[in-house]
């Protein structure tokens, strides 16, 4: 199923799509050249691979009824694990909500490619959720 997250103009620029797996909230980067960080590898780079997770922790967080399109939840903390190189291929993520306040909200997220029991960065961060309107 289909969703239409925030207009992010960065994940414009790179061609995130978004789609719920059940009841997960999870993203989609196609690949693309610019996304090589290292050419000798070649490696995705890591700040494209950190965008992705937090863009979608952040859109996962609205689609949820805990952020609004014109207010996207703010970020507090954030922090990126690199388990392994990503390739020069499709990368997807999977958020998951740990825990939603009023005020605050925790929120896991992997991402992986060719399989999603491998993943290549897994990350958690904690948003803080736009009181009123």
């Amino acid at each position: 199923m289909e969703f239409q997250p925030p207009d992010l103009p960065f994940a414009r620029f790179l061609g995130i799509t978004w789609f719920t797996d059940g009841s997960d909230f999870c993203a989609k980067l196609p690949f693309c050249p610019m996304l090589i960080g290292n050419p000798l590898l070649p490696a995705l780079h890591g700040g494209v691979s950190a965008t992705l997770l937090q863009i979608t922790a952040q859109a996962a967080l609205v689609e949820s009824g805990n952020g609004s399109a014109s207010q996207p939840p703010r970020l507090i903390d954030f922090t990126v694990d690199y388990l392994r190189r990503g390739q020069p291929e499709d990368s997807y993520a999977k958020a998951r909500i740990t825990r939603a306040g009023r005020r605050f909200a925790s929120v896991s997220v992997t991402m992986w490619q060719a399989d999603p029991d491998t993943p290549i960065a897994a990350a958690h961060g904690h948003f803080a959720l736009v009181v009123g309107s």
